[in-house]
């Protein structure tokens, strides 16, 4: 199993010559990802619910034309008539609406729902940022967390090894050779997922970007990031309830459901449209007795009323599902916007936090270094154990591990802040982008050393010199 994750992580690097950022990988996306181009096309459906509400207010013409054989046959007392003749007709008709208010609302719903498809257009924008640089990162940080356990694992088996010399020269017990053997067998384990989480995540990548990236351009060393501007948590919460984009499809949606109401409700109206008509019939002779061949045309204008008595209870139902529909939709918006005040809150509080731990964590790894080293000179002059050792260097790698894991944390809730105010865009992935170090790209990820100098292999126990043999004093003998 371990050589198979090994080619495959080989396989992985190979041939990819080439290198990319946090743009590129998303330039990738545009084109490929199956996702957003499912978005677009569900949007390009949606704009035109304009121009479909806007038809019904037009005019509306058709044509017709037809063609029928006749056989007629009369029983006259005289004389008898019977024959075979033809009849033929067309016409045209224009229907203007003069007063269809239904057709009104459902012309106001199709506005506001081709409003509704931009938003979602720019959300499928804003989801393929986040998704793009979430795929990204996880990649950078499942290649450096690998590295770390690698690094660990060289350092646990530089530890076994003094464990078992220490061992034969009679300064440990076993109990230290099993400690470290343990340690390092876990370790080899945890390579081996580490090496399988990264060909996941990299992936994971390729399915959003269509293409394999190569190198990724990982993070500069000892980046700083800034702090949310305003660094206010209530005003980015306050701007995201009105500016979210989910809140603001719903707001759309809510007004859709109150124009819906009144379109339902105007099914009890009268209706008014001018119609004109314009039509062509021909019939043929019918026998020898009646040869006369008809030709007839006709034309006409007027204004035709409808009054709608009593659909069998179809209009009230619809005024009925139309409240309850009205309701949900402000049901909807008011969780939208809350759903977005907690979302801008999280984001705020995960970049704030996030800059706080990544301040913590590289004081943490210095310490955790120093520790690393005094247990390990510790270990050398007898005033600490085996267990002591391995554990710093636990929690120097774990250490290094969370590090790696806040930086990349700390870029994707700043992009998930813009995105919960609704104003996430290219820009604010451009200046993430400024970030990286295109030149570290393909490098070998170098985890620093707890202590370049080769350790100082104990010395041999000596046995203790013998004590000298002092002869007890004679005892005096007795008198008689």
């Amino acid at each position: 199993m371990k050589r198979m994750l090994s080619i495959a992580i080989a396989g992985l690097f190979a041939g990819s010559a080439h290198s990319a950022d946090l743009m590129q990988a998303y330039r990738d996306a545009l084109d490929n990802d199956a996702q957003f181009a499912s978005a677009r096309a569900a949007s390009e459906a949606g704009r035109e619910r304009k121009a479909q509400g806007l038809s019904a207010l037009l005019p509306q013409i058709g044509a017709s034309a037809g063609t029928q054989y006749n056989d007629t046959s009369r029983d006259l007392p005289l004389p008898e008539i019977s024959g075979r003749y033809n009849s033929n007709n067309w016409g045209v008709q224009l229907t203007q609406p003069i007063f269809r208010l239904q057709n009104w609302y459902q012309y106001r719903e199709g506005e506001l729902a081709a409003t509704v498809a931009e938003l979602q257009a720019q959300s499928a924008r804003q989801d393929l940022i986040l998704r793009v640089a979430t795929a990204y990162f996880d990649q950078l940080n499942a290649a450096e967390t690998l590295a770390s356990i690698q690094a660990q694992k060289s350092a646990n088996l530089q530890q076994l090894e003094l464990a078992k010399k220490s061992f034969e020269v009679g300064t440990t017990t076993v109990t230290d050779v099993h400690e470290a053997q343990s340690r390092y067998d876990l370790t080899v384990a945890r390579e081996a997922a580490a090496q399988a989480d990264l060909i996941v995540k990299r992936q994971a990548l390729q399915q959003v970007t269509g293409k394999d990236q190569g190198a990724l351009a990982p993070l500069r060393e000892g980046v700083r990031f800034e702090q949310p501007q305003p660094n206010d948590m209530s005003q980015w919460a306050t701007t995201a309830a009105e500016g979210n984009l989910s809140a603001q499809q719903a707001q759309l949606a809510a007004e859709i459901a109150d124009r819906e109401v009144s379109s339902a409700r105007s099914g009890h109206l009268p209706t008014a449209d001018v119609v004109a008509k314009y039509g062509y019939n021909h019939s043929g002779s019918l026998g020898d007795i009646l040869a006369t061949e008809a030709k007839t045309t006709s034309g006409s204008i007027g204004v035709q009323i409808n009054v709608p008595i009593f659909a069998g209870g179809y209009t009230q139902s619809k005024v009925r599902e139309a409240v309850a529909l009205r309701e949900k939709a402000r049901s909807d918006l008011e969780y939208a916007r809350r759903s977005a005040t907690l979302g801008a809150q999280q984001a705020f509080l995960g970049v704030s936090s996030g800059i706080a731990q990544v301040a913590g964590y590289e004081a943490a790894l210095i310490s955790s270094k120093s520790a690393v080293e005094s247990n390990k000179l510790g270990y050398q002059v007898g005033v600490r154990i085996n267990i002591d050792v391995l554990n710093a260097e636990t929690q120097y790698y774990d250490t290094f591990r969370q590090l790696a894991r806040a930086r990349y944390d700390t870029a994707i809730a700043q992009l998930r802040l813009k995105s919960a105010a609704g104003t996430l865009s290219e820009d604010d992935l451009k200046t993430i982008n400024a970030l990286l170090d295109p030149a570290a790209a393909g490098r070998p990820i170098v985890v620093p050393a707890t202590n370049p100098q080769p350790l100082v292999e104990p010395a041999k126990a000596e046995p203790a010199p013998a004590a000298k043999k002092t002869e007890a004093p004679a005892k005096p003998a007795k008198k008689k």
